[in-house]
């Protein structure tokens, strides 16, 4: 028996749809905002549907390889993305930015389709907690970005 998860966390970012739509989908920013990544081997740019790319990943039991394919990019709207593991079963991850005055509403989803067992209280809250600083950062650096250019 498997479970479906699903989390999503947005924020409102000061910056174009496509400033944030290329910074995100690029995963060598990854690092910079995400804490559980520390290693991407793939271009260093946007990357397009088809595409793959690498990610080394900290978790509480050490460290996991993960490799991604861009499942789909309507830029600079949506970008989808999958990796296959043993221990999660896929996880699928989508971004999408929704412009509006100039301002850029950004939502990361997070899906399990095929989870093991379905998350603890501690987990949520750790996913929650994770997607926090992760969307802030995302914010302060595209924002920063804006700033510089």
């Amino acid at each position: 028996m498997t479970f479906a998860f699903e989390r999503s966390h947005n924020i409102i970012i000061d910056a174009p749809a496509k400033a944030v739509f290329d910074y995100v989908t690029n995963p060598q920013s990854w690092p910079e905002w995400l804490a559980a990544s520390h290693h991407i081997d793939s271009e260093n740019r946007p990357l397009d549907t088809g595409e793959v790319f690498s990610e080394k990943w900290h978790i509480r039991s050490g460290e996991v390889s993960l490799n991604w394919i861009v499942r789909a990019c309507v830029s600079p709207k949506l970008w989808i993305v999958q990796a296959e593991t043993d221990f999660m079963g896929p996880i699928v991850i989508q971004y999408t930015c929704e412009e509006a005055e100039g301002r850029t509403t950004f939502t990361r989803t997070v899906r399990n389709p095929a989870r093991p067992k379905p998350p603890t209280d501690d987990q949520l809250t750790r996913i929650d907690d994770e997607a926090a600083i992760g969307l802030k950062n995302i914010k302060a650096n595209v924002e920063k970005r804006i700033l510089k250019s």
